[in-house]
C-alpha cells in the first residue's frame, strides 16, 4: 500500500516583489550600475511585469493571452540574460531566478495557495483537484503521481552540466531518440499513463538507455529500448515468448518499467533521483546505502560518494533529458515534426525489412531511410530474413500509401530483391602447407663425460625429450659406448 503523499503547496507572489528582494540580496554596497547593466536590468523588470500581466490574464479566463505574453516574457528574459554574462558587473543569478520560475510557471507548476487577497496564485485555472487545468496531453508530462515533474527536478548543477551535454556532444543522439521514440509511442506511452506517470521521464529514460533502438544491447548483457537485465526482467514478466526475448518488446519493456519505477517509488517515498539511482545501479544497493531515512538526498555525500561514476551521472542526465522533453523551445532547441500515427501493410510479396528499406527510400523526408524505425516497430522479424506474402508488417501509418505505389510493383521491389540476393565472392583459402618431411637420423657414440643434455646442446636443433623419446631412453640415462640415434640437423 503506498503511504499518503502530503502535497506541498508554494505561494507564488508577483514576480516583480521577488525580484525586488534578489536585487536587495545583491546588491554590491548599494553601488549604482553601469549603463549597460542598467539597461539588461531593465529588460527583467520588463520581463517580470510581463509575468504578471501573464498572471492577470489567465485569471481573468484568457488563458490563450496569458501564454502569449508568457512566452513574450521568457523571450525578453533569454536575450537579456545571455547578454549579461559577457557584460562586467551584471549578476546573472537575477536571471537564472526568473528564467526557472517563468518555466514552472509555462508547465503549469506553479500551483499556490490563494494569496492574502483570496487570488490565487498559479499560471493558470485550477481544476477540482487543484491540478493546473492544461490540456490532457500536456497535464500527463507534468505529473508524477499528482506532483509536479518540474518541482522534483532541481536545477543544480549535475543537471545544469547534463543539459549542456544533451545541447552540444550528446545532440545527435537526443535528436535521434526523439525521432525513435514519436514512432514508438502508440507502443510505449500507454504503460506509462495507465502507471500515473509521466511521458517526460520515459522519454528521459530511453534516450539514456539506448536513444530509442529496440534492439540495443549492453557489454552487461542489458537488452532492449529500456535496457533491462535478465534477471530484472525476469522478474517483470520479461520472458522468451516462442524464442523472442521480450525485453526487446517495446510495450512489454515499458510496461516492466513503469511497474519498476512505481515498485522503487513506494520504496524510496516517491524520491525520484534515487528511484533513477536503483534502475541504474540495483535496487538492494540502493537500500542498503539510504536505509530508512528515504528523505535523503541523492547528492548527500553519504549516498553520492558511494554511487559508481556512471550513477552519478546516469541521474542527471535522464532528468536533464526529460526537462528538455518539456521545454526544448526555452533551450533554443527544435524537435523535428513527426508524424508517428501507427499503420501495417499486408505484403503482397515476399520481402524482407531491408527490402522494404530501399523500396521506401527517403519517403516522408526520412533522409536517413526507414530501417531502424522498420526494426524497432518489428522486433520479432529478422531485418534480412524474406517474409513471405501475406505477412502483416508494422509502419508508420503515413508509409502506407507509399508502400503501394513503390514496393509492390515497378523497378524499386525487384532492385531491391536483386541487392538482397547478391553475395559477395567466396575466396577459396589457400591450401594448407604440406606437412614437413621427416628429419634423417644419425648414429651416435656415447663417449666418456657426455651427458644427453649436453650431446643435444651440441646438436643446436633438438631438445632432450625428443632424443629420449627416439632411444626410448629411461629416466634420460645413457651409458659409455652406447650408441644411440641422433636426428639430422639442416
Amino acid at each position: 500500500m503506498r503511504p499518503a503523499r502530503v502535497v506541498r503547496s508554494l505561494c507564488l507572489p508577483p514576480l516583480a516583489a521577488v525580484f525586488g528582494l534578489l536585487a536587495a540580496c545583491s546588491s554590491t554596497g548599494g553601488a549604482r550600475p553601469t549603463a549597460p547593466v542598467a539597461a539588461l536590468y531593465n529588460q527583467l523588470d520588463q520581463a517580470t511585469k510581463g509575468y504578471d500581466t501573464a498572471l492577470q490574464q489567465v485569471r481573468a479566463g484568457n488563458d490563450a493571452a496569458g501564454r502569449k505574453t508568457l512566452d513574450q516574457a521568457l523571450d525578453t528574459l533569454k536575450n537579456a540574460s545571455v547578454r549579461c554574462g559577457g557584460t562586467a558587473g551584471c549578476d546573472p543569478q537575477r536571471f537564472l531566478s526568473a528564467y526557472d520560475r517563468m518555466l514552472r510557471l509555462k508547465d503549469g507548476s506553479a500551483i499556490g495557495d490563494e494569496s492574502m487577497d483570496d487570488e490565487p496564485q498559479t499560471g493558470m485555472a485550477l481544476d477540482q483537484r487543484g491540478v493546473a487545468a492544461l490540456p490532457e496531453a500536456q497535464r500527463s508530462v507534468t505529473l508524477l503521481h499528482g506532483q509536479k515533474l518540474s518541482e522534483l527536478i532541481a536545477m543544480n548543477g549535475a543537471v545544469k552540466a547534463a543539459l549542456q551535454m544533451w545541447l552540444t556532444q550528446w545532440r545527435p543522439n537526443l535528436i535521434d531518440a526523439w525521432i525513435n521514440y514519436q514512432y514508438l509511442r502508440h507502443e510505449m506511452w500507454p504503460a506509462y499513463k495507465r502507471a500515473d506517470l509521466p511521458e517526460a521521464l520515459l522519454f528521459g529514460i530511453m534516450a539514456q538507455e539506448s536513444g530509442g533502438k529496440v534492439h540495443a544491447v549492453s557489454r552487461s548483457g542489458a537488452a532492449g529500448p529500456l535496457q533491462f537485465m535478465y534477471a530484472t526482467g525476469m522478474r517483470f514478466g520479461l520472458v522468451s515468448d516462442n524464442g523472442f526475448d521480450l525485453r526487446f518488446d517495446p510495450a512489454d519493456s515499458a510496461r516492466a518499467n513503469a511497474e519498476y519505477i512505481n515498485e522503487q517509488l513506494q520504496a524510496f517515498n516517491d524520491n525520484l533521483e534515487l528511484t533513477l539511482a536503483a534502475y541504474n545501479g540495483g535496487e538492494g544497493r540502493m537500500r542498503r546505502l539510504v536505509g530508512p531515512d528515504t528523505s535523503v538526498s541523492f547528492y548527500d555525500p553519504r549516498i553520492y560518494g558511494q554511487l559508481s561514476q556512471q550513477t552519478r551521472d546516469y541521474v542527471p542526465a535522464v532528468l536533464a533529458a526529460a526537462w528538455l522533453f518539456l521545454h526544448p523551445d526555452s533551450y533554443n532547441l527544435r524537435f523535428p515534426r513527426i508524424d508517428g500515427a501507427a499503420g501495417s501493410v499486408t505484403l503482397k510479396r515476399p520481402a524482407s525489412i531491408s527490402e522494404l528499406t530501399v523500396c521506401l527510400g527517403s519517403a516522408g523526408g526520412m533522409e536517413e531511410g526507414w530501417f531502424r524505425t522498420l526494426r524497432n516497430l518489428n522486433p520479432r522479424l529478422d531485418p534480412q530474413q524474406e517474409q513471405p506474402a501475406g505477412t502483416v508488417v508494422q509502419l508508420p501509418r503515413l508509409l502506407e500509401k507509399t508502400y503501394a505505389a513503390r514496393c509492390v510493383d515497378g523497378p524499386w521491389p525487384i532492385l531491391a530483391a536483386d541487392l538482397h540476393a547478391a553475395v559477395a565472392p567466396v575466396v577459396a583459402a589457400p591450401p594448407p602447407p604440406p606437412p614437413p618431411k621427416p628429419a634423417g637420423t644419425r648414429r651416435y657414440k656415447v663417449r666418456r663425460g657426455d651427458t644427453l643434455v649436453s650431446i643435444v646442446r651440441n646438436l643446436r636443433c633438438s631438445s632432450v625429450q625428443e632424443v629420449a623419446e627416439m632411444n626410448h631412453l629411461r629416466h634420460h640415462h645413457i651409458a659409455v659406448g652406447q650408441t644411440i640415434k641422433l636426428p639430422e640437423c639442416r
